[in-house]
């Protein structure tokens, strides 16, 4: 699970449904990316970290496993 997206999204104080409106995703898909169920490609990738305005895009490419 990428947690630390989910507290990022929570603080933006915005729900899943708009930070997929944002990237051009289903909600269902950035729920799997939220989980680690999902990576997504790199221009979703940037598309969320810039809705959540977070730089380090990339970290939603690593394995959730692994992640920080």
């Amino acid at each position: 699970m990428r947690m630390w997206l989910r507290v990022r999204r929570v603080e933006k104080s915005l729900s899943q449904a708009q930070v997929a409106k944002e990237a051009n995703i289903s909600q269902t898909h950035y729920s799997n990316i939220e989980a680690g169920d999902r990576t997504p490609s790199a221009s979703v990738a940037k598309k969320i970290a810039a809705t959540l305005d977070f730089t380090d895009w990339y970290r939603l490419l690593e394995d959730p496993q692994n992640a920080r």
